[in-house]
């Protein structure tokens, strides 16, 4: 059996190690590193870099793991357990110097989530769970907003690279929440705004296809700190990144209804 609390202090501070690389590269960052995988859509030798010492570490404390991870390294056949790994969230938001970006590490079964880490580079903290536990933020315990009203809701909306099959989703969340709102925002690293979410900073985050290394830390920690999430129907088949709803819980159906009436 697993001792998730202490395979936990050892991705935590993986993903500290991990941000700390990606810290100081971004000082001497130039945009001419820049790769693009898809239109709009970027990469660079600073996401490759840090996926593979995230990899190797990750091989090391759990060898029978198998791994989805955005850059493609390591692999999934039939494991029993599985890395998800964005080593590099937000990384259009890197390219330009401009926070939020972050690292990402969850631990999956065949079942459940097991435990996420989300590490916040530019204001330095680290998000993380695991099974049964609470959620924390640098030590101390979150929780989501206890917000009833959609009316006073602060709402994070994300804009994916499929601009063309998102678009009419995305301008009807506008153009139902603009002004009915407390407030709307873009800030482009989904991981740690689900985060966000569970620390009440929001209460709530919409996006669509993403992938599953995207949201898999962020879910089990809002999960845990006692959010919702779901798909854009109200079920369970959000894992794969497609259709992603999280909020804290109370604002869900609301949300659900407007999503519903597109």
């Amino acid at each position: 059996m697993l001792d998730l609390s202490l395979l936990t202090d050892k991705v935590r501070s993986l993903a500290i190690e991990a941000g700390s690389f990606i810290r100081d590269e971004r000082k001497k960052f130039h945009r001419e590193a820049v790769e693009k995988k898809h239109a709009h859509d970027y990469v660079s030798y600073v996401d490759k870099e840090s996926e593979k010492k995230i990899v190797t570490c990750l091989k090391e404390l759990l060898p029978e793991a198998g791994f989805i991870a955005e850059e493609g390294s390591g692999n999934l056949t039939d494991e029993e357990y599985c890395w998800l790994v964005d080593p590099l969230d937000g990384t259009t938001n890197f390219i330009h110097d401009n926070a939020p970006y972050c690292v990402s590490i969850a631990l999956r079964s065949k079942k459940e989530l097991l435990l996420g880490v989300v590490y916040e580079i530019c204001r330095d903290e680290c998000f993380w769970t695991y099974k049964g536990a609470p959620s924390y933020l640098n030590g101390k315990e979150i929780h989501v907003s206890s917000v009833l009203r959609l009316d006073d809701s602060f709402i994070a909306l994300g804009f994916p690279y499929a601009s063309d099959a998102y678009s009419p989703m995305a301008v009807h969340l506008v153009k139902n929440l603009y002004g009915n709102v407390a407030g709307l925002r873009l800030l482009g690293a989904a991981a740690v705004e689900l985060c966000y979410v569970a620390a009440g900073r929001f209460e709530a985050r919409i996006e669509a296809f993403l992938g599953p290394w995207d949201i898999a830390a962020g879910t089990i920690i809002l999960q845990n700190a006692g959010g919702k999430v779901t798909d854009f129907s109200g079920e369970d088949s959000f894992c794969s990144g497609s259709q992603v709803l999280a909020s804290n819980g109370k604002i869900h159906q609301n949300l659900l209804n407007i999503i519903d009436n597109l």
